[in-house]
């Protein structure tokens, strides 16, 4: 510190000495009567060395200072000031893992503020922290100032990032239950390994290392060992800071077993003997606290089915060493029935809070249901307008009121894109499409299309009313227009029509839905050698049909689901005019299941007839089956086909099934988009109303119908997406394991789009 008192030197000023004017000079953006609130001495006061020293450090404290000297002039106070420099500009280079913003959120100077050098040490320290939670502890910031004219400078962080410190070993020391590869398996944080590119969790993180603790605690303590404990975990970085060596040691203990097991409930209602039948753990069992946490969840949530917002249910356990034994008592806690005194929402800026509060199951003046308060917040969730959503229960104005808290993080709804790729199927292709699937914050969908592929011309125009008339009615409006070439069957098609569609909730999670379509199709044969069997369908037909359709729904995400089941049938009635009559039926279900944590396990079936009313089916009405429902052969590979042509025929009856495992491949992939599943697909269509064998008028051949079987198709594969910067792309490798000899295979099918 630069400071000093004149006359220091000459001894203590004698008593009575006033001082008569304060003066300030050095001062250059700083108003003079702001330096002289800061002293502790004014005009017409004694002079004292203490209040003038103390008045030193006060004017250093602002920092707004990097120089104060006071002195005295004959009976004048001299304050003299260098005021620090202003902030102009503050630049990041050499950073290329963070990019600016991200590091310009960390620290706490900012331009047109007064520059100090105590707040570059600190802001220094926060990027170094940031770049040590990314795991590059070999990071080193320069700060470097640049004098400017007026007293500005210009601050630069000139950055080394350096590579990352990789997790060179995992040491476990005191585990004699279990070998150290098992509780290596255990933790989050992994050694590193060269084929470990898609994951951050092969660097060093402390707050991980710290989760990876209770990951070893909670993993002994379910298997029994009530008395583990971890001694120490310590991590040792190396001398290049490349990698870290990570030692842990344990003390196991012995073995315990659930011992006593009871339920005391103080709420009235509540009786502990209907709570004991759904406690999970058991006498005799070997102990595992898991266990004990699901049953007070459950416990809980059984509560929060009867009103009891704030219920508190606590285990008291006792634990026996010599017995080796861990008694526990579940104590539901006396708690009053909480109704919903007020429905907050929060964080929207564009949606209407009603588009919100429409899909709460609960409301202002309900009892309080917890089952109710999670699946409002699925529901919000499922709209797709957030990417957060969180219903929070907070306390009301008395014990017996609960304030039910709704947050939401609006992402973008709005969706304006030009694409161009290729296609295994399509090859290349080109797409325009603009949409709102939030329109003016009100919940409506609305979309314009145009796609232009080798195969196939369209452009469609659509509008969904979500709450119709401010009803939980479905609206909706679809106008199209495609010229579509079956490449698979040697025919052209040119359609346009329109239909209208309804839905509205028979329950919680049944919908029964309604439509209506009139188009028109014009089909005409690409080939003058083409099978015999589209003869009867070339021409112009009209069809005019209603349908309806029902739907139970309980999975937990409409986009990405990990849990719940839908199951939907759909029925078609064509012939309310036109010249086209038929009746089809469909029936899908899924069915998604969360394993060994974050691995999904998804089970996939679907079914369909269609038959002609005083009429055959037409082709183009009819099914094909291929890729994408059963990968590994092509579109419209499957089913009956012109023996001579090969043409696909399709088919008036099919099923499909398919079993696929959505592998976890890390944060870093997560991060990227990218997801991997292995999956079995399987499926077969069948019978045609043509005549088994046909005589082509043009060429005097004899055609036949081949490969019309409902023997299933198998295929078994792995399939790679990655929701890239230019748009979606997804890779699939299959292999047909049971096929008929006419059926048409493809081991690899990929997609890509572009985005520009």
């Amino acid at each position: 510190m630069l400071s000093s008192v004149s006359h220091a030197q000459q001894g203590v000023y004698g008593t009575g000495l006033v001082i008569s004017e304060i003066v300030v000079v050095g001062n250059q953006r700083i108003e003079a009567e702001t330096i002289k609130s800061y002293l502790l001495v004014n005009e017409g006061d004694d002079y004292s060395e203490e209040k003038v020293d103390a008045s030193l450090k006060r004017l250093f404290n602002t920092g707004l200072f990097s120089d104060v000297k006071i002195g005295r002039s004959g009976e004048k106070l001299v304050v003299d000031v260098v005021e620090n420099p202003i902030l102009n500009r503050i630049v990041f280079e050499g950073n290329k893992s963070k990019k600016d913003d991200k590091l310009y959120e960390e620290i706490t100077l900012r331009p047109r503020i007064v520059f100090s050098r105590a707040k570059v040490r600190a802001d220094v320290q926060r990027l170094l922290e940031v770049y040590r939670r990314a795991g590059r502890f070999a990071a080193t910031i320069e700060p470097k100032v640049i004098q400017l004219d007026q007293n500005r400078v210009n601050l630069v962080f000139e950055i080394s990032e350096g590579p990352k410190s990789k997790i060179g070993k995992i040491n476990f020391m005191g585990n004699k239950q279990f070998d150290n590869d098992v509780l290596r398996g255990v933790m989050a944080t992994k050694e590193s390994r060269w084929w470990k590119i898609l994951t951050s969790e092969d660097t060093y993180d402390p707050d991980r290392l710290a989760y990876d603790k209770q990951l070893l605690r909670d993993y002994y303590r379910s298997q029994g060992y009530a008395d583990f404990r971890i001694t120490s975990a310590v991590a040792e970085l190396a001398h290049d800071k490349e990698h870290f060596f990570i030692n842990v040691t344990v003390e196991e203990g012995e073995i315990y077993n659930f011992g006593k097991i009871d339920v005391e409930s103080k709420i009235p209602d509540i009786k502990a003997e209907d709570l004991k039948p759904l406690v999970l753990t058991r006498s005799g069992n070997i102990y595992d606290s898991t266990q004990i946490d699901r049953t007070v969840e459950f416990l809980t949530d059984v509560a929060g089915l009867k009103g009891y917002a704030f219920v508190d249910v606590r285990p008291r356990i006792r634990r026996n060493r010599e017995e080796r034994t861990v008694d526990i008592t579940y104590v539901v806690n006396k708690a009053p029935r909480v109704y919903v005194e007020r429905v907050n929402i929060n964080g929207n800026v564009r949606t209407h809070d009603k588009v919100i509060r429409r899909e709460m199951r609960i409301v202002e003046g309900d009892a309080y249901n917890s089952s109710k308060v999670k699946r409002s917040e699925v529901r919000i969730k499922s709209l797709g307008y957030f990417k957060e959503a969180t219903i929070e229960q907070l306390e009301g104005s008395s014990e017996d009121q609960t304030v039910l808290d709704v947050t939401v993080e609006e992402q973008a709804t709005g969706e304006l894109s030009v694409g161009a790729g290729f296609s295994s199927t399509e090859s290349f292709l080109f797409d325009f499409s603009i949409g709102e699937r939030n329109f003016m914050g009100k919940g409506q969908n609305l979309r314009l299309g145009a796609r232009i592929s080798s195969y196939r011309k369209e452009v469609d125009v659509s509008f969904t009313e979500p709450y119709f008339l401010d009803r939980a009615v479905v609206a909706g409006i679809d106008l199209f227009l495609r010229d579509t070439d079956f490449v698979e069957s040697d025919f052209r098609q040119q359609t346009y029509g329109s239909s209208l569609r309804t839905a509205f909730p028979v329950t919680e999670y049944i919908v029964m839905s309604g439509r209506y379509t009139i188009r028109v199709d014009d089909v005409e044969t690409t080939f003058v050698s083409s099978s015999p069997y589209l003869d009867n369908n070339v021409g112009k037909f009209t069809t005019s049909s209603v349908g309806y359709g029902v739907s139970y729904d309980t999975l937990n995400n409409r986009q990405h689901p990990s849990r719940g089941q839908r199951l939907v049938f759909n029925q078609d009635f064509a012939g309310l005019g036109g010249n086209v009559s038929y009746l089809r039926s469909r029936v899908s279900y899924d069915f998604y299941y969360p394993l060994f944590g974050k691995w999904i396990f998804n089970l996939s079936t679907e079914a369909g007839n269609v038959f002609g009313i005083s009429e055959d089916v037409r082709l183009s009405d009819r099914f094909f089956l291929g890729n994408p429902k059963v990968r590994g052969f092509e579109q419209g590979g499957i089913g009956p086909r012109d023996d001579l042509t090969r043409d696909a025929l399709g088919g008036n009856m099919y099923y499909t099934g398919s079993l696929e495992l959505f592998v976890p491949l890390g944060a870093g992939a997560r991060e990227m988009g990218i997801e991997a599943s292995a999956f079995v697909d399987m499926g077969a269509l069948w019978d045609i109303d043509e005549e088994p064998t046909l005589l082509n008028s043009r060429t005097g051949n004899i055609h036949s119908v081949v490969g019309d079987s409902v023997s299933p198709r198998l295929s078994v594969g792995v399939g790679f997406s990655w929701m890239s910067p230019f748009g979606p792309f997804r890779i699939d490798f299959a292999k047909a394991l049971l096929k008929d000899d006419y059926d048409k295979t493809e081991f690899f099918q990929f997609n890509i789009g572009t985005r520009f």
